[in-house]
């Protein structure tokens, strides 16, 4: 799924980690796109996305909660980092990038990328002798032990499609309903070329 923006901002679309674990996503932006602010943000079902963590300004580095951003503008992304993580993380989260109209132009969007959040039960003993940090970017495949069981993955996946077709409803609802009534004023303002005094 491509969202307008989407193209100038992209990262991995599903990562997974394990309770009690870290998990870093990062999120690659255009070099236009150095000093604007970055944000993660929770996605909410018929509410706008709640943002968790957002840099401002000049910032680098923000952190809230068990949530961490870094910008990294010499190489043109930013880290999310979870720490900690619990099965209540699990859910869909957007990389943002917020824009203004004095700065950005024509943009009417924030740039912004979908990531789908799975987390697993907690590794084993056997495996825990792992890094328990794991950083993710582009999607590859995961390893067996941090695979998400079929019912979750489609549980996952059906939250995914719902509040994928949610957000274009709102895109595609409000941005026609805009046009219509800017269209409505500049006809109701239109100059009357008409014979004068008729």
């Amino acid at each position: 799924l491509c969202l307008p923006g989407c193209l100038m901002l992209i990262g991995p679309s599903m990562v997974t980690g394990a309770v009690g674990e870290s998990l870093s996503v990062h999120c690659q932006y255009e070099e236009k796109f150095k000093e604007n602010d970055k944000y993660w943000c929770r996605e909410q079902l018929f509410k706008p996305c709640d943002k968790i963590v957002e840099t401002r300004g000049l910032e680098r580095e923000k952190a809230k909660g068990r949530v961490s951003l870094r910008d990294h503008p010499s190489q043109l992304n930013f880290t999310v980092t979870l720490r900690n993580l619990t099965v209540e993380d699990e859910g869909i989260y957007w990389c943002g990038i917020h824009v203004t109209w004095a700065k950005d132009g024509l943009l009417l969007f924030d740039p912004i990328f979908r990531v789908v959040v799975s987390v697993s039960p907690a590794l084993t003993t056997a495996s825990s002798s792992e890094s328990s940090t794991r950083t993710l970017g582009p999607p590859t495949s995961l390893p067996a032990h941090t695979r998400p069981s079929t019912t979750g993955q489609e549980t996952s996946e059906l939250r995914s499609l719902l509040s994928s077709i949610h957000f274009l409803l709102l895109v595609f609802l409000k941005v026609p309903l805009l046009l219509s009534m800017l269209s409505a004023v500049l006809w109701v303002n239109r100059p009357l070329w008409g014979p004068r005094g008729k």
